[in-house]
């Protein structure tokens, strides 16, 4: 039953989000919370020793915020819509979920997980401002002021679970140690999350609906340029540092529940659809990722 779910999750979510996304919309509250919770389990995995930064993460780092900013830049002047989309499909951190992905690939679950909880904090404070740049459109815009607002709306999300984590492994080893082998929760919890999102986005879509879907279709197509793009520069940069599969996975699979929550609190929500169509590709490279590496184990 486990591996029936591993395997067929992801399209029960979408499918069950698009289907009761009027019910599921009431739900929206609660995403902070199961994002939190998800993170906080995934953070019960790393201990602190093992986040180094090495000039590997600078690049991919530097990948994810110079490169969103530039993705912004140049589509800004086209649509400015599309310019939030695919802008946060960059900006946003990589998946919690992407340690696993990589160790069924043959490569790193450690170097994975330290990236991805790396990641995840430097969103905490990178993030607010992009977003405040992005979002604030307003006469009475004040950048310090949307700067703080946003960031202690992410610190509960991103920097509480973390710093919670790490005191439960110093005064409760051994209830960490049951967290730490219970991942599969976190697989779960993120179904609930991205089924809720899923319901919302189609929700949003569904009262803009003018009959005129081109936006829509540019914004799936460019979602799906741009997360071919980073699997494929992800896995370029870490072979020169031989980790192949931790850059395709750290800077392709991206922590897209988080991504899809913060477009629609801080920006465009129409622009949720850049991130809500990522989820589908990105789950399609991993699956024909997985079924290539299958392949060549039977060859070998």
């Amino acid at each position: 039953m486990q591996k029936f779910l591993e395997k067929y999750l992801l399209p029960i979510a979408m499918v069950v989000g698009i289907a009761f996304h009027k019910q599921l919309s009431v739900f929206s509250p609660f995403l902070p919370f199961l994002l939190a919770l998800m993170l906080f389990i995934s953070y019960c995995r790393i201990s602190l020793n093992d986040i180094k930064l090495t000039k590997f993460h600078y690049i991919l780092l530097a990948i994810q915020y110079f490169g969103s900013a530039l993705i912004y830049i140049a589509l800004r002047p086209i649509n400015e819509i599309l310019a939030q989309a695919i802008m946060i499909c960059v900006l946003t951190s990589t998946a919690t979920s992407a340690p696993v992905v990589a160790g069924l690939l043959g490569g790193s679950i450690s170097v994975t997980a330290a990236y991805s909880i790396i990641s995840n904090l430097s969103v905490a404070l990178i993030g607010p401002l992009f977003l405040s740049i992005v979002g604030g459109t307003s006469e009475n815009f004040n950048l310090l002021s949307s700067f703080w607002h946003i960031f202690l709306s992410v610190i509960p999300i991103l920097i509480v679970p973390f710093l919670f984590a790490l005191l439960l492994q110093k005064s409760a080893p051994v209830i960490h140690k049951k967290i730490q082998d219970a991942q599969i929760v976190s697989f779960y919890i993120w179904a609930a999350a991205l089924t809720i999102v899923i319901g919302n986005v189609t929700q949003y879509v569904s009262l803009q609906n003018d009959g005129n879907y081109t936006l829509e279709i540019i914004i799936a197509a460019a979602s799906m340029i741009i997360c071919v793009l980073q699997f494929y520069f992800g896995r370029l940069i870490g072979r020169k540092f031989g980790r192949t599969i931790a850059g395709g996975q750290g800077l392709g699979q991206k922590n897209t529940v988080l991504a899809i929550w913060l477009t629609q609190t801080y920006l465009n929500p129409l622009a949720t659809l850049g991130p809500g169509t990522y989820v589908l590709w990105q789950n399609l490279v991993n699956s024909w990722q997985i079924w290539r590496n299958a392949k060549r184990k039977q060859i070998d």
